[in-house]
């Protein structure tokens, strides 16, 4: 039976490295290494996308609606 999907970044890069640790001792069941792999492929996954969450948040991309290569007009006040 598999383990249950890592909810954070943390639990699915310490999966990783369990996986790791089992396939380098060489003491992996020939049986277990498939399923294995499948669990260190979600995990792997679940890590880039969210690397690649924060990248993106990190160059700009906030999801906003206003062009950010656009300068702030600083006359531009919804006080009125």
């Amino acid at each position: 039976m598999t383990e249950p999907q890592p909810t954070s970044y943390r639990e699915a890069y310490a999966r990783l490295n369990r996986i790791a640790a089992e396939l380098e001792s060489g003491e992996a069941d020939l049986d277990r290494v498939l399923p294995l792999l499948e669990e260190a492929r979600a995990a792997y996954a679940q890590c880039r996308g969210r690397i690649e969450a924060v990248r993106a948040v990190l160059a700009g991309d906030w999801g906003d609606e206003a062009d950010p290569d656009e300068p702030e007009d600083p006359d531009d006040d919804d006080e009125e």
